[in-house]
């Protein structure tokens, strides 16, 4: 062969090489134009979490004690203002439960009463906070016990309201120590109790060492048991007041809430969305809803997300519809 057809034959070869190189690039440009695409549109399609809203009833509770209004108009209100799911508070009924010394007569007919105006309104019983039954963290294992016991009428309420929990406090020493493995104990015998009556015993982060919530985290792992867990709420994070109480007397230490409520999420069985006042745009002004929703959503969280108004400058049904509103936005 002669130079002259070499050098021809080399042109064709170089212009063979070169198409081929563009062509595979602009390929693969494809390819990766349509994996993009592909993606972006799966991450378009990812399904939002099935997060409900429902009303605690705590958020009405100057409506009950100081308006005189029937707590057995809960599920009426929770449905006029939107709402799909109902917790209730245990101590709003207390005046009648306590006249009858909390018969099984009087207990059967605040689940009848209870469960119909839900079934009226079409709205799910989820959980009762029980409050005044006894402290179950108290050392001393004869009125722990006797704590737990006082509990059981709840557990059996709530099953037979159709609810999935019971809220209970883990009041008892303030001594971590203490309080640890009484809290375990406690907790423990409750929810054998409970296991068989497909009820959950569940722990907020509600003053004292509960509102520590690597230490509450640390007492249900320890218990174990599939039917012990948390309702994490957005407030509730003091671990020191003044007068050395739970509730009531000014706060001189708080435990970071976004912390907590990332440490009490792999527990939850149900959320508090807890709020106080809000500003001219719609948010809380203490609490960041959007950058705790993002926590609870993180987690796998799929169910009902409580509104719990305490706050003092609009009406409980303001702040009610406040909380509603924002968390509506932020769940966009």
């Amino acid at each position: 062969m002669n130079r002259s057809s070499l050098a021809q034959k080399s042109i064709v070869t170089l212009i063979a090489v070169a198409f081929l190189g563009f062509y595979s690039c602009k390929e693969n440009s494809k390819k990766e134009t349509v994996e993009e695409s592909a993606t972006e549109a799966v991450a378009e399609e990812q399904p939002k979490p099935d997060i409900k809203l429902s009303l605690a009833q705590w958020s009405i509770h100057k409506m009950i004690f100081e308006e005189g209004v029937d707590p057995y108009t809960f599920a009426a209100k929770a449905s006029e203002w939107g709402f799909e799911g109902l917790e209730y508070v245990s101590a709003l009924y207390y005046k009648e439960l306590q006249a009858a010394n909390f018969s099984e007569e009087a207990m059967a007919k605040w689940v009848e009463k209870s469960k119909a105006e839900s079934e009226k309104y079409g709205l799910k019983n989820l959980l009762i906070m029980v409050d005044g039954q006894g402290d179950i963290a108290v050392p001393d294992e004869a009125e722990r016990t006797k704590a737990v016991e006082n509990h059981y009428k709840w557990v059996d309420a709530a099953a037979a309201l159709g609810c999935h929990s019971i809220r209970v406090n883990l009041n008892g020493s303030m001594e971590p120590e203490v309080w640890m493995p009484a809290s375990v104990a406690g907790l423990t015998q409750l929810a054998t109790y409970a296991k068989d009556k497909n009820i959950n015993i569940i722990v907020e982060n509600h003053g004292g060492p509960s509102s520590n919530a690597q230490m509450l985290a640390e007492v249900m792992e320890k218990v174990g048991m599939d039917n012990c867990g948390t309702l994490p709420d957005f407030g509730n994070f003091c671990i020191k007041r003044e007068a050395g109480d739970y509730y009531s007397s000014e706060c001189l230490e708080e435990y970071d809430k976004y912390k907590g409520v990332k440490e009490l999420m792999p527990y939850a069985k149900g959320v508090s969305a807890k709020s106080y006042n809000f500003d001219e745009n719609g948010n809380e002004t203490v609490i960041d809803f959007e950058r705790l929703m993002d926590i609870v959503i993180e987690a796998g969280y799929e169910g009902y997300v409580g509104v719990e108004f305490e706050g003092s400058e609009l009406s409980e049904e303001e702040g009610i519809l406040a909380t509603k509103k924002l968390l509506e936005k932020v769940l966009e």
